[in-house]
């Protein structure tokens, strides 16, 4: 049975080869999966890597979908959207030539053993909270009950550099 549609968002980032066209050529794989209808592309962003020294810089952004597939489902596509672009999971927090996260899913809290959604750090990373504040400034953190803004607002100033990407 399917489930309703629900509004999902992903964060996107990469940082290996050409990290703008990398994130847009995801955007255009996610247009082709069925049962997922994208319906809002937040701006891009270059991002200082968060909790890992040596690496270039990510682009990032979030795009928001119209899912009427399960989280799992979602999940299982978003990977085969990574693996056909040529990700490759070596180390946690390397480096990678696309990174697709489900930040929220509706207002659903799931955790099971390879999903945990709200994403466990989208809360403290402005790299997704800038472009979330942007494309959905009022959708609240079904766990913590802020919005966007509110929690963008919230974040200390503690080095994470988020500079909008001249495009």
């Amino acid at each position: 049975m399917k489930e309703p549609n629900i509004t999902a968002y992903i964060g996107i980032g990469s940082n290996l080869g050409d990290r703008h066209q990398n994130c847009l050529q995801a955007v255009d794989r996610l247009r082709r999966i069925p049962d997922v209808e994208v319906t809002g592309v937040s701006g891009w962003y270059l991002t200082k890597p968060v909790g890992v020294d040596g690496q270039d810089w990510y682009v990032n952004g979030v795009v928001s979908l119209d899912v009427t597939a399960s989280p799992q489902e979602l999940l299982k596509r978003l990977m085969g959207v990574e693996q056909a672009m040529g990700r490759v999971r070596k180390e946690r927090w390397g480096p990678r030539v696309i990174d697709l996260d489900i930040l929220l899913f509706g207002k659903k809290d799931i955790h099971e053993n390879n999903l945990i959604v709200p994403h466990p750090f989208m809360h403290v990373r402005r790299f997704v909270l800038v472009p979330m504040a942007e494309l959905a400034p009022g959708v609240i953190h079904p766990t913590i009950g802020a919005t966007m803004t509110q929690l963008l607002k919230g974040l200390p100033d503690d080095g994470q550099e988020v500079v909008p990407l001249e495009e």
